[in-house]
């Protein structure tokens, strides 16, 4: 079949604004409009009057159902589909769809992880319309992107905190803007780019592999010869069967409206990634769950599997997700571009100053909401940023910065050309700046790049934290500011105050390095939340509490449920991998073994009938060490049973984090130490999974 090609099949399946300005009338269009941009109420009045062209072109475009799409704390999304389908007095049915079912579903929320915040028997839940994201169709099904509350209105979703924390930021942005003089500015708006990275492995193989099938990583797998140690895959050449893959997934994200820009290979074995053009950070978020969504469907029609864990295979670099973060204006101004002479760009200063300051302020914040089971293998293994949050800032900025603090002049940096040595070649400008791996937070340009994300991580979380916490330094700056008897002394006195009080958040080395975590941890006094159980309890912290209810972000009642949701997804996710390690020790790993040593002592047995002179050196040598393994085995996998059953017993959610981690991960990383070793002792006839060579290597 013909391609379309990509500006027809961009957004042919999204309710944008192309097609509502074709189909509604212009004050019904005005009206909605109004409420996107601008985040005025919405005029109830228009429902119908959109509900039934919403309804009319998903019709026109093969839909059957609608559903309010909505993002549960769960991590995934959730969806309730209804059809179009309504009676009619003939026998027969009509096409039906009413603003009341556009605007207000009530899906059964007893089963959605709410933290306590109601008891088991209080059902009744609510989707509310979010307008400022676009409906789309999905499998024949008009999706609808709502927010989700309970009975009694507290959020049970990523989603409403989120548009709480974009409302925060865009009310003390404005306030800021008024005091440089920009009183035509109708709304700010943090946009997010969220790069994607992801595994990829034949069907067949992952189908063999119990761990990855329960728990979306390998629980055990010696390292195969070859690993990432020539950084050959990395933007190298991709596969036929890859190739094919992201094609296809072009075209289904294209066809959602999601922009879907840049692949590539990544750079462990089998792994990729994609990144999308940046949008609003609430559009961002719905795109980024659809897009995890769609790649795990897509790879299954290519007979493959997408892996999303962060740390799927041990010996190798985990998957990350990079949240691009920056903040801009509707009449387009980026905040954080500094121009050609940020020096002289106040405006840019003051905004990189409340980044600076919300980062070091709430750093706790912004560390546990990237904490998850999965991301704790990542972080700190010198393949993704440390647990300690830091700021990199590069040359420029950083000696901006310090002439500023110290109140000397700032030179500038000379515009430096690249030359290559070839006359054919051209020369080009160098960055003001180089880029930071090793950073978790890096100015790059005009946006921060929170580079501590894990692959599997919804990017709403991470961005709650950032724009409330943005919007509280703004907020400090704006109460200061807007009483100055004048303006223009009391901002450099501010912008100064702010780069000497937060200067030990800023840090432009290498963050992989032993000496970094003990001057950040001892010299500067940086947090080291190196799990989720250290960093999920900060979020009860008094000045977490008070900043997130100040900015309406959350009430007391949802911090302290997400708090319990998140640890209790934690102590479950390790709970189901130790299920998971015993269940495989005891039916397969430990048979295994036995039924290799049975051959050994047999060939021994044979080989010394025929000749006493036979060593069998090979053959004792590796029974006996085999043997050790297997009782070192039996040990482990006991003792972690009994941790196990200690565990079933905790009923506190903060025990049992802690004894999650203080007590099982150590068993459990101690039972495949051994296990692994006895993978590369014991022939592969008779390992019963498939290693990590087939796995890393399967897809050709």
């Amino acid at each position: 079949m013909e391609k379309q090609n990509v500006p027809e099949l961009f957004g042919s399946l999204v309710f944008d604004d192309k097609v509502m300005r074709a189909r509604l009338s212009d004050d019904v269009y005005s009206s909605l409009r109004k409420t996107i941009d601008e985040n005025v109420k919405l005029d109830e009045t228009i429902a119908d009057a959109i509900a039934k062209e919403m309804k009319d072109w998903a019709i026109e475009n093969g839909a059957t159902h609608f559903t309010h799409w909505f993002q549960p704390l769960t991590g995934v999304t959730a969806e309730k589909h209804d059809s179009f389908i309504t009676p009619s007095p003939d026998g027969g049915v009509l096409m039906e769809f009413s603003g009341k079912e556009l605007i207000k579903g009530e899906p059964d929320a007893s089963s959605f992880p709410s933290g306590g915040l109601r008891a088991t028997f209080e059902a009744r839940g609510y989707t509310a319309w979010d307008p400022t994201s676009y409906a789309f169709i999905k499998d024949h099904t008009l999706c609808i992107p709502t927010a989700f509350c309970s009975y009694s209105g507290e959020a049970l979703d990523k989603k409403t905190p989120l548009l709480r924390s974009m409302q925060a930021i865009n009310r003390e942005a404005k306030r800021i803007l008024k005091l440089f003089g920009n009183d035509d500015v109708k709304y700010v708006r943090t946009s997010v780019g969220p790069e994607q990275e992801y595994f990829l492995v034949d069907k067949d193989v992952f189908n063999k592999r119990p761990d990855l099938v329960y728990t979306g990583r390998t629980l055990f797998g010696a390292m195969p010869p070859k690993g990432q140690e020539l950084d050959d895959h990395y933007f190298g050449v991709i596969k036929p069967r890859v190739s094919d893959f992201m094609e296809d997934l072009n075209d289904e994200l294209w066809k959602l409206g999601i922009l879907a820009k840049t692949e590539h290979n990544e750079v462990a074995p089998a792994q990729h990634e994609l990144a999308p053009i940046y949008s609003t950070t609430n559009i961002a978020t719905d795109a980024n769950q659809l897009t995890m969504e769609i790649m795990k469907k897509v790879a299954s029609r290519h007979d493959m599997v997408c892996l999303l864990h962060e740390k799927p295979f041990a010996g190798v670099n985990g998957s990350g997700k990079h949240n691009n973060w920056s903040i801009a204006t509707d009449t387009g101004i980026n905040l954080l571009s500094p121009g050609k002479t940020p020096y002289e760009n106040a405006q840019f200063l003051l905004f990189l100053c409340a980044v600076i300051q919300a980062v070091d302020d709430y750093q706790d914040l912004l560390r546990l909401s990237v904490a998850t089971a999965g991301n704790d293998h990542r972080l700190g293994a010198n393949e993704a940023p440390p647990a300690i949050i830091s700021i990199f800032l590069g040359d420029e900025l950083s000696a901006i910065l310090d002439a500023i603090k110290n109140d000397t002049v700032y030179e500038g940096m000379e515009d430096t050309k690249i030359k290559l040595g070839v006359h054919s070649l051209p020369r080009f400008s160098r960055d003001t700046t180089d880029r930071n791996r090793t950073s978790p937070f890096a100015f790059t340009g005009n946006k921060f790049e929170f580079r501590s994300l894990g692959s599997a991580n919804s990017i709403a979380c991470c961005n709650i934290m950032l724009n409330a916490a943005v919007a509280e330094s703004l907020n400090q700056y704006a109460n200061e500011l807007e009483k100055a008897d004048n303006f223009e002394d009391a901002l450099h006195e501010l912008i100064k105050r702010v780069i000497t009080e937060h200067q030990r958040i800023l840090f432009d080395g290498n963050g992989y390095s032993d000496e970094w975590v003990k001057e950040a941890t001892e010299v500067r006094g940086l947090s080291n939340l190196k799990t989720t159980a250290d960093a999920m309890p900060k979020l009860l912290d008094k000045k977490n509490v008070e900043m997130l209810i100040k900015h309406k972000v959350f009430n007391e009642a949802e911090i302290q449920s997400r708090c319990e949701i998140m640890l209790e997804n934690y102590v479950k996710t390790i709970n189901i991998e130790g299920l998971t390690m015993v269940d495989m020790v005891r039916k397969n790993y430990l048979p295994a073994i036995e039924r290799y040593l049975y051959r050994l002592a047999q060939t021994t047995s044979l080989m010394k009938s025929v000749s006493s002179n036979v060593k069998c050196n090979y053959e004792v040598s590796t029974m006996e060490r085999l043997s050790e393994l297997t009782d070192h085995i039996l040990e482990s996998v006991t003792e972690l049973e009994e941790s196990l059953a200690k565990f079933k017993e905790l009923e506190d959610v903060f025990k049992s984090s802690a004894f999650v981690r203080d007590d099982m991960l150590p068993k459990m990383e101690t039972l495949r130490t051994y296990v692994d070793e006895a993978e590369m002792l014991t022939s592969e006839r008779d390992w019963p999974f498939p290693s990590y060579g087939e796995l890393l290597f399967s897809v050709k």
